[in-house]
């Protein structure tokens, strides 16, 4: 088995205070994948950013205190890859240093965490997350066939931020004009499940259900409600995605056993 689990962890400082560090040492994952990190590694106590029985790949961003994903493997990685340019994708240059992308190559498997821009409608935010979708889906596609003429399977996990179904988030009604949730977003996402041909494993094992969440604002009683967010994602080439057996939401039992405004996704798959 594989077990893969992706957490956008809020601030990893924040996080590894607050049940992170026990979280890692109980999880069964073989590989973590990390984001919004928010540190360098020196920022980091050696528990957390290079704790022992893990190899850790750290993409921080180049702005301070921004942004920054990560990923944890039990096994020594084949390949690091940071960022997503140089493949001959236009555009893709301007976020190798954002602290948005990273990848590792496992045996067969090619594994990734994604921080894509959470965008605020009619600003520079939005458009800085246009042009990061307009630039990652053909990397996407490139990625898929470099893998499959190499006989890898691909998965990337993260924070997509976009809700792409209405059953992806408790509230759609009333987040028709938000980021996460517009009408050009949600069809991006369509043609990276579609075009791109990579398959939504989550939903894909729970296709008749709403959520499962994986982000409830802090605001108010949004995770005592359940009025959340389904925007953490693992998606996976067809041949993984077929192998997965399992996949869960490690939801926190209370608001405060929470150590971010995410929960950790979690699935397994066969090797």
């Amino acid at each position: 088995m594989l077990t893969v689990t992706s957490v956008n962890v809020n601030g990893l400082r924040a996080a590894a205070k607050k049940g992170f560090v026990e979280w890692l040492a109980g999880t069964d994952a073989d590989v973590v994948c990390l984001q919004e990190v928010r540190a360098e590694l020196a920022q980091l106590p050696e528990g957390v950013g290079a704790p022992e029985g893990w190899h850790t790949v750290h993409a921080p961003a180049a702005a301070k205190g921004r942004a920054g994903v990560s990923l944890y493997s039990r096994q020594a990685p084949e390949r690091t890859q940071i960022g997503f340019g140089g493949f001959g994708v236009p555009g893709a240059e301007e976020f190798d240093a954002s602290g948005r992308y990273a990848e590792i190559d496992l045996p067969g498997v090619t594994v990734a965490s994604l921080y894509l821009p959470s965008g605020e409608v009619g600003t520079e935010r939005q458009d800085e997350k246009e042009r990061f979708m307009a630039a990652f889906l053909p990397y996407l596609q490139g990625l898929k066939a470099r893998a499959a003429a190499d006989g890898r399977e691909v998965v990337v996990c993260g924070d997509w931020n976009i809700a792409h179904r209405e059953a992806d988030l408790k509230n759609w009604k009333a987040n028709r004009k938000s980021s996460g949730f517009l009408p050009e977003e949600r069809a991006w996402l369509t043609r990276v499940l579609e075009e791109a041909a990579y398959v939504d494993v989550v939903r894909a094992l729970h296709p008749d259900v709403e959520g499962p969440y994986s982000w409830w604002s802090y605001r108010g009683r949004a995770f005592d409600n359940d009025s959340g967010w389904r925007i953490d994602y693992q998606m996976a080439t067809p041949g993984l995605a077929g192998r997965a057996v399992k996949a869960w939401v490690e939801r926190a039992a209370t608001h405060g056993e929470r150590w971010s405004d995410h929960a950790p996704v979690t699935v397994v798959y066969e090797r």
